[in-house]
């Protein structure tokens, strides 16, 4: 059937047509919102986690790893050290013994015993007359009196069982308790007080030394020789000197020349 266009049926079709439109535009924009609407609406623990981070934030490849400082205080791990080598040439070279020369002890508990002699008048000139300076220069309390005695040089008289640097009379001073060194002069006059003995006759290393406890054994000395020792050393002197086996206090040796060789104490 055929309409016109002024007619009511066409007016209808308009219609229907502005309604159908009507109806469809809301559709399309509510098909076209609503994969927005439903993103908002997802759960936040339907998310993929996080990744976290490794603890000590190292981000580094693991191959180039650096290490971390110790921590203030801890103690570092202790770094081994090599062994030490056993090759002759790298072992610590000891030092020369020292033996003292002739101001050695000459107790021999297995020689006869040594002729003790107190007078004076039995030695040679040259003896006596260093003897006696050094007893005036003791006497004195001026122990740089000694300084023309001890001489100079390869002729100096030993004051050390080992070698001293400097001046002899300093070193002297140096081992007395007081500041003059006259405690040293004391002891050196008691000592050349003593009666002396004769030792190495008719050898190079033939000497005047006093004390005779020089070469006598302790063990062997009666009861007025242990008194005369007293008078030089103490009764704990003593006892330690027994167990080392000789007199090791301070002795004098004299050439036959008249030369003073030594005047040292120890072993």
């Amino acid at each position: 059937m055929i309409f016109s266009m002024s007619g009511k049926p066409c007016g209808l079709v308009l219609s229907i047509w502005l309604a159908v439109c009507s109806v469809a535009i809301p559709i399309t924009l509510c098909l076209t919102i609503s994969p927005a609407h439903a993103l908002s609406e997802i759960k936040r623990e339907d998310l993929p986690a996080p990744v976290t981070p490794p603890a000590n934030d190292d981000m580094s490849p693991p191959g180039n790893a650096v290490p971390m400082p110790d921590q203030p205080g801890t103690t570092p791990p202790a770094t081994s050290q090599p062994a030490p080598s056993d090759e002759p040439g790298q072992k610590e070279p000891e030092g020369p013994a020292n033996d003292g020369g002739m101001a050695s002890p000459h107790a021999d508990p297995d020689a006869p015993l040594p002729e003790v002699v107190y007078d004076l008048g039995k030695l040679p000139e040259p003896v006596r007359r260093m003897h006696d300076l050094m007893v005036e220069a003791c006497k004195s309390g001026d122990i740089e009196k000694l300084r023309p005695l001890i001489g100079t040089g390869d002729a100096m008289t030993q004051l050390s069982l080992s070698e001293i640097d400097g001046d002899p009379i300093a070193f002297l001073k140096g081992l007395a308790g007081d500041t003059e060194g006259q405690e040293i002069l004391a002891i050196m006059e008691e000592v050349l007080n003593a009666g002396f003995v004769h030792v190495d006759v008719g050898t190079p290393q033939e000497l005047y030394v006093w004390p005779y406890f020089f070469a006598l054994p302790l063990d062997k000395l009666d009861a007025r020789q242990r008194v005369e020792l007293f008078k030089i050393v103490t009764a704990g002197d003593y006892n330690d000197m027994k167990q080392f086996g000789a007199y090791i206090f301070y002795r004098v040796g004299i050439t036959p020349a008249g030369e003073w060789t030594f005047f040292v104490a120890g072993d």
